[in-house]
């Protein structure tokens, strides 16, 4: 038996599966509002901040992890460099998950929905942690001895007081929302399309990564924590079956030389135990066989003779009547 391809193709969309254009629009804009909104009332948790990113910089230590100060170390060898670190982390992780789920929604609308599911969720669980777990960043903490490039080289998205910042919320380090999005994109990317370039993807999941922790905004463990919280995400919200490539049974021609389907065996039609018919339909007759006659003798097997099987000879045979093979 052969099976249809399992691979996603570029073949035009099923508009059923489109949500309403408004809807989509305004759920996504209500979501974004509220985690923004969400992040300043998590704001001003100072001393809690602090003691917690000491606690996060030794669990560190004790886990053996890389120091942050290693990443950027490498960027500070070359002020373009970090300017351009700083600029990828001030400008590419909104943008590119906006243009992540509009191109789903046009061309893959099924894989939209799972990924607009996948995104709220993880968005709505780094809030909660966010609010019951302040953290200040590495380049706020005087142990990790690390720069704040933004403030240095530029460019930067949050103000010099983080007490009073009412742009952001910077002690809203775990999880690094900066990974989990890129990780998202990089997935939904992969999974939605079938071409042999696809996997360059993880690159955006790669240098975010890289930024984050050389610019001093997350540690190591701000992004191993939204990793989990993705992995389970991705595993509640997991594809419809309707979306899904299922494999699909095809009948061979070359299996009995007909697609009308296998060979009948005769005496399931009136002829002898042993000997075969083809599949006809009714009313048409066998390729071969003229239409007036009936159904061919059985031949012995011996030695590949003509004789008939039971001695007889051809023509004292009676002719089969028409309305034996029903």
């Amino acid at each position: 038996m052969t099976y249809a391809r399992t691979e996603p193709t570029d073949q035009e969309p099923d508009i059923r599966a489109r949500p309403p254009l408004v809807r989509e629009f305004l759920l996504v804009a209500g979501l974004f509002l509220a985690y923004k909104f969400g992040r300043q009332a998590a704001n001003g948790h100072v001393e809690e901040a602090f003691r917690n990113a000491g606690n996060v910089w030794d669990l560190e230590r004790t886990l053996h992890l890389p120091g942050e100060g290693a990443v950027q170390g490498l960027l500070l060898h070359s002020q373009p460099l970090i300017h351009a670190a700083n600029t990828y982390y001030a400008a590419v992780h909104f943008p590119a998950t906006a243009l992540f789920l509009v191109w789903l929604y046009w061309r893959r609308p099924r894989h939209y929905v799972r990924s607009r599911r996948v995104l709220a969720a993880l968005t709505g669980a780094a809030l909660v942690l966010h609010l019951l777990f302040p953290l200040a960043p590495p380049r706020m903490l005087p142990a990790a001895g690390l720069v704040d490039t933004g403030q240095v080289y530029g460019p930067t998205v949050y103000g010099q007081t983080p007490a009073t910042d009412t742009m952001a919320n910077q002690f809203a380090a775990m999880p690094s929302l900066h990974v989990g999005w890129a990780v998202m994109v990089a997935v939904g990317l992969i999974v939605a399309t079938r071409s042999r370039w696809r996997w360059l993807w993880l690159l955006h999941p790669a240098l975010t990564l890289l930024v984050v922790v050389g610019t001093a905004n997350h540690y190591w463990l701000d992004a191993i924590v939204v990793g989990a919280m993705l992995a389970v995400a991705l595993a509640v919200f997991r594809l419809p079956l309707s979306a899904r490539t299922v494999p699909a049974r095809q009948p061979r021609p070359d299996l009995w030389g007909s697609v009308e389907g296998p060979p009948v065996p005769a005496y399931a039609s009136g002829g002898a135990p042993g000997s075969f018919a083809p599949a006809v339909p009714a009313g048409s007759a066998a390729p071969g066989v003229f239409a007036s006659a009936g159904p061919p003798p059985s031949f012995g097997a011996v030695g590949g003779s003509a004789e008939p099987a039971d001695g007889t000879d051809a023509g004292s045979r009676a002719p089969a009547r028409a309305g034996a093979v029903r």
